[in-house]
């Protein structure tokens, strides 16, 4: 009880501060929750409504003021619904855009405690320097220091997490999870959106923000993926001066890539770059399923040499084999008008239910599609195209993904970043080598190989356990009985059907077998050696 009334009580002073500024934050059509606005005729006489109204600024940017005025973990729910226009729609999305994760910097004497705390010893033991914050955001905040190696000085920059963020965070999500409740309870039409799910995201997000060790090891792993790819590169980890609220990184000389002044007058070449964040941007997505989901121009330098330099790897996005399969086959679709094949990979994800008609799925998509036909390259946006496409996640009935939709957020950015380089680039033209590569690596004859080659190792593992498997033929009885009233698809809710008897049963072990067999035989099919 005592929770509760706490929670209507933070959610009620959040929601004057809302109006002070003049914002509307649930979205137009759905109803307010009465609690929600008895918690607020609660606590309305308490003082805050004296506070002045600022409703006279613009209003695209009111949201983004009443946010940064309740503080840092209201920033970071800001920056996260910036990506989730499914659930808050469009227009608050939009205005959430103009939301700037910056604060006043925490003191000197707080940091170098601490880099003591974490590090042990002195903070003279690990830098030959520290200097005064250069940048501090709700999270964290950015000190240019120094170490010496081998008789050698080198600038670093060292990232130090606020004292006391993740009490306040607990806090505020706990809040946030109360009015997901609320909502999922009260207004039926938003449970598709499944707010709970989407404070949990938010939940696991600032949880990864928030051990520093976990931000070096993104960094790590893009370094090793990114590793023979020309004109893109990220910081090196000084893993000795690194714990959970450090992190110690190469400092990164380089000019702003969006003061393209500067760039020109520098010597490198505006268009090559815009190419260049694009054609990196999908290569990680595509390629290696592992992308920076917020690289904006202020995360981004250009070095001497011209290569981009990305920064802040707090948010980053992960994309299965089976979204990278997707979103090459949905633009290929779109880009060749091939709208049923488009519309069947929906299915095949099981991102579309089966009582939809595949053919009336292939309508939605030729709408989306057949516009940009005609159309210059510089007036046709694959994130806006992405952004249609989940336009209709209602009228069929498509369960939220994500991943997908942080996938089209990033994209909108990027996009954005390379216009502002090269107001010309034609988007098809960058997409079409790496698009090209993940097809002919993924779904020619060595990527079917590859399938089947971890499909022959599961295979292997099966008849290790095949005791094991005939005991588990009572359990499979009720399992299947559960997938054949809908359907058996390769998707996410299949599997977790399969899997409900347990994690040995010999339906879910069986399925993998016939699909290793499937796999094995379509690739010997296209190597030739079945004949078809």
């Amino acid at each position: 009880m005592a929770s509760t009334l706490l929670n209507t009580f933070r959610l009620a002073k959040a929601g004057i501060v809302f109006a002070q500024h003049g914002v509307r934050f649930v979205p137009s059509g759905l109803p307010v929750p009465l609690a929600l606005r008895a918690a607020q005729a609660l606590v309305a006489p308490i003082g805050w409504l004296s506070a002045p109204f600022r409703i006279g600024q613009p209003k695209s940017k009111r949201i983004s003021a009443a946010l940064a005025q309740l503080g840092p973990s209201y920033i970071k729910l800001g920056q996260f619904l910036a990506t989730r226009a499914d659930v808050i729609g469009p227009e608050l999305a939009r205005d959430l855009s103009h939301l700037q994760d910056r604060l006043p910097p925490f003191a000197m004497a707080q940091a170098r405690a601490t880099v003591e705390r974490e590090l042990g010893g002195k903070l003279e033991d690990h830098f030959a320097s520290f200097g005064p914050p250069v940048a501090a955001a709700s999270i964290a905040q950015v000190h240019r220091a120094s170490v010496i190696e081998n008789g050698v000085e080198t600038a670093v920059a060292v990232k130090i997490l606020r004292p006391n963020v993740e009490k306040r965070f607990r806090r505020d999500l706990d809040s946030y999870a109360f009015a997901a409740r609320i909502v999922d309870r009260w207004v039926p039409s938003a449970r598709r959106l499944k707010p709970l799910a989407v404070v949990e995201n938010l939940k696991r997000t600032t949880d990864l923000e928030m051990d520093l060790r976990l931000e070096a090891a993104a960094i790590s792993e893009m370094a090793d993926n990114i590793a023979g790819d020309p004109g893109f590169r990220v910081p090196k980890v000084d893993w000795r001066r690194t714990q959970k609220r450090v992190l110690t990184l190469d400092w990164i000389e380089g000019t702003p890539i969006a003061d393209l002044a500067a760039l020109k007058a520098s010597g490198h070449d505006t268009r090559a770059l815009g190419m260049t964040v694009l054609q990196s941007f999908l290569r990680h997505a595509m390629r290696d399923g592992f992308f920076h989901a917020d690289m904006h121009p202020g995360n981004l330098f250009v070095d001497a040499k011209g290569d981009v330099v990305a920064v802040d790897f707090g948010i980053m996005g992960r994309l299965g084999t089976r979204e990278r399969r997707f979103l090459a086959e949905i633009l290929h679709g779109l880009i060749t008008r091939d709208y049923r094949r488009a519309a069947e990979v929906h299915f095949w994800a099981g991102y579309v239910p089966p009582h939809h008609d595949v053919a009336v799925f292939a309508q939605a998509m030729r709408a989306i599609g057949e516009p940009i036909h005609g159309k210059t390259a510089a007036e046709i946006s694959m994130a806006d195209l992405l952004g249609q496409l989940f336009a209709y996640t209602d009228v069929f009935d498509m369960e939220t993904r994500p991943e997908l939709i942080l996938l089209q957020k990033s994209m909108v950015i990027v996009e954005g970043v390379a216009r502002g380089l090269n107001p010309e680039l034609n988007l098809w033209v960058a997409a079409e080598p790496v698009a090209k590569e993940w097809m002919e690596r993924n779904l020619g004859a060595m990527g079917r190989l590859r399938e089947a080659g971890e499909g022959a190792g599961e295979i292997a593992k099966i008849l290790g356990d095949l005791p094991q498997l005939m005991a588990s033929a009572e359990r499979a009885t009720a399992a299947l009985g559960e997938i054949s009233k809908s359907g058996v698809r390769l998707d996410e809710a299949s599997l977790k059907a399969l899997t409900k008897q347990g994690k040995s049963s010999i339906v879910t072990k069986l399925a993998l077998w016939v699909g290793a067999l499937s796999l094995l035989a379509m690739a010997l099919v296209q190597m030739g050696v079945i004949a078809r």
